[in-house]
């Protein structure tokens, strides 16, 4: 069994300073009369932020409560991994995948819920043992960009060679749904269940009038969204080394392009402080921040792009995922995704379409969102899972 070693964030007191200095040197741009969030991160609900930043937010504070969980790493093909691992009382084990622009701060408010759920009014028997690791190029891991399917080979071994696990379940959202799918297709005699907050989009080579009429809908809405909130991907799938140089110099620049995806992505109604405190949307940028992260973790979407055409070919139709899946559609998702389609996709054995809740659910509803997760994996309980 491989090594795991354990882990302390504590970033040196001279990066802090470093930012608060870049901080004070500013240069603000110009914005429109009134334009608020439409033409991209509002002006000045990102001065607030930013006085915010230097006057009242407190890392340490929020550093001591993340070292309140077992941060580990390990190596794993020459990989340096980070992750957090809180064991429960029982003989379930999950790897929760985060996304982009989040990192694994997306599920800290979920990690008990999921490991002792008895403290939350769950049932102890639902407890699970979490892994939530930080994908490569992102937070603490090594600063590699690499393939969703490239990430699913790794956290395969983490899980059975690093952790000892026989058999176990996956979940996540955004880049973390290709990570979670490709462990499905990959390795289905080891994953047991896996759950979806989406399931993918049309990529073009779906026979269009084979759709349902929510399906053709769901197309319509996936393409209307490419073309008014897609310039991110494109630009990120294509030229991140243009991208790169400025979000890693000015935090100012780093939290404009992470905060529009907060604000759009959340089922916020027009005031992104309903689903996300200053303080949350700050520790997740410091993350990147701090360890200079923001180049490497935009290059994994030319990787995946790079992956695709690499065989000097377009996009092919999305394979099937076999393993029992649950899906849980929110509606301040980019495109809420309707049953047929996670049908289509995968071997659905539960879809729920959630009340509330966007993009980043486990951070925006944790209640909602670790019950949901609970109640799916009920059925899936694994004994004798230690290898």
């Amino acid at each position: 069994m491989a090594a795991k070693t354990p882990f302390e964030i504590h970033i040196p007191q001279s990066t802090l300073q470093d930012l608060q200095d870049r901080l004070n040197r500013t240069r603000w741009t110009s914005e429109p009369e009134d334009s608020g969030w439409g033409m991209g991160t509002s002006l000045g609900y990102l001065k607030d932020l930013v006085d915010y930043w230097q006057h009242a937010y407190d890392w340490r504070k929020h550093e001591t409560a993340l070292n309140q969980f077992h941060h580990f790493k390990t190596a794993v093909d020459g990989v340096d991994i980070h992750f957090i691992y809180e064991q429960g009382n029982g003989t379930m084990p999950i790897i929760l995948t985060h996304g982009w622009p989040d990192s694994f701060y997306r599920f800290h408010k979920i990690i008990p819920m999921l490991s002792h759920p008895e403290r939350f009014g769950g049932n102890a028997e639902d407890t699970l043992d979490v892994v939530v690791p930080s994908m490569p190029g992102f937070g603490f891991s090594e600063h590699k960009a690499m393939t969703a399917s490239a990430v699913a080979d790794l956290w395969f071994k983490l899980m059975t060679e690093v952790l000892g696990y026989e058999k176990f379940a996956a979940a996540g959202g955004d880049l973390g749904t290709e990570v979670t799918r490709e462990l499905a297709l990959k390795y289905p005699d080891v994953v047991t269940a896996i759950h979806l907050t989406d399931v993918g989009y049309p990529n073009g080579t779906e026979d269009f009038a084979s759709l349902s009429p929510a399906e053709q809908q769901f197309a319509g809405l996936a393409q209307q969204w490419w073309y008014t909130e897609g310039a991110y991907n494109m630009l990120q799938s294509t030229k991140p080394q243009t991208l790169g140089p400025g979000l890693t110099d000015s935090p100012v620049g780093l939290a404009a392009w992470i905060l529009e995806k907060f604000y759009s992505w959340s089922d916020n109604r027009g005031d992104i402080e309903s689903c996300f405190t200053k303080d949350e949307l700050l520790t997740n940028i410091m993350i990147y921040w701090v360890t200079e992260t923001i180049n490497s973790s935009i290059r994994m979407y030319l990787e995946n792009t790079r992956a695709i055409y690499a065989q000097g070919y377009g996009p092919k139709p999305v394979a099937r995922v076999e393993v029992p899946t649950g899906v849980a559609s929110f509606p301040g998702e980019m495109t809420p995704v309707p049953r047929e389609w996670a049908e289509r996709h995968v071997n659905l054995q539960r879809f729920t379409a959630m009340k509330q809740g966007g993009h980043f659910a486990a951070l925006e509803e944790p209640e909602l969102f670790a019950a949901e997760l609970r109640s799916f994996l009920r059925h899936f309980r694994i004994v004798n899972i230690r290898a």
